[in-house]
């Protein structure tokens, strides 16, 4: 139950320190999807993991908004949905075989203006599953620019602090990014995004769900083709290095389905 309560603190105060903005607020944009994804790690990955990482499917519901006082985003993963809830299956020489249990994950991230486009900045990400948890919350400022040619990018750089089962505390920082290019071609509407993250200055205690090394890589790097009738299709190359559980470098593609609301 403790594991719980930092979070919703932390929900609750952002909650109560944006509630007069937003009653006020002038909406300017937004958007949701709920969209279907297969992830299929690389052979060299899924070795390298002890047989740990195995592929699977998750259902996502996403969304995001943009007011006079800045913008909120955030998503919730069910992966492993049709699996059930079954524990990590067999044991060999200390590692454990198959990784096929249910877990969630989500994400919030708001940044608010302070001048021109800077922005303060402050995203959490979370995962658990039946053996694990991993909370990781960044503090400091975005930076947005938007361009006529269909360009976007929002680099960011703040103060980490990372909640795992078996450790908790300030763990360096983290510089990251969001960036889009919107394009037609002849009377198809396609668009090429990417998001990373980069991990540095990590405390020597922090393992587990970090991976080894001071420093780690996370992203994902996609093509979108923005079909009609609100559905979008994507081919996502999922990558990380002293992330996700595992040291070095993996990689994965996800299929993804999205219908836009």
């Amino acid at each position: 139950m403790m594991r719980s309560a930092k979070p919703l603190a932390l929900a609750i105060l952002a909650s109560a320190t944006l509630a007069p903005q937003v009653q006020s607020a002038e909406y300017l944009y937004g958007f949701a999807d709920f969209n279907v994804n297969y992830l299929d790690w690389s052979s060299s990955t899924e070795r390298d993991s002890g047989g740990f990482k195995e592929d699977f499917y998750y259902l996502e519901l996403e969304g995001g908004a943009g007011f006079d006082w800045g913008d909120i985003y955030g998503f919730f993963d069910l992966e492993n949905a049709f699996e059930g809830n079954d524990q990590p299956s067999g044991n060999e020489n200390g590692l454990i075989q198959g990784n096929s249990s249910f877990r969630i994950a989500a994400k919030f991230s708001v940044g608010y203006n302070i001048w021109n486009n800077w922005q303060g900045y402050f995203q959490n990400y979370y995962a658990m599953g039946n053996s694990f948890y991993d909370s990781t919350s960044v503090l400091g400022f975005r930076y947005k620019l938007f361009t006529e040619s269909g360009f976007w990018i929002t680099p960011f750089l703040g103060l980490n602090y990372t909640r795992t089962e078996s450790w908790t505390g300030t763990n360096g920082g983290m510089l990251g990014w969001v960036f889009g290019y919107d394009f037609n071609a002849g009377s198809q509407k396609f668009s090429i995004s990417n998001w990373h993250e980069t991990e540095f200055g990590r405390n020597d205690r922090y393992g587990g769900s970090g991976g080894g090394g001071s420093t780690g890589h996370n992203g994902a790097l996609a093509f979108w083709w923005h079909l009609p009738a609100n559905f979008t299709v994507g081919l996502q190359y999922r990558y990380f290095y002293n992330k996700l559980g595992q040291a070095d470098y993996g990689d994965a593609v996800i299929y993804t389905l999205k219908y836009n609301f």
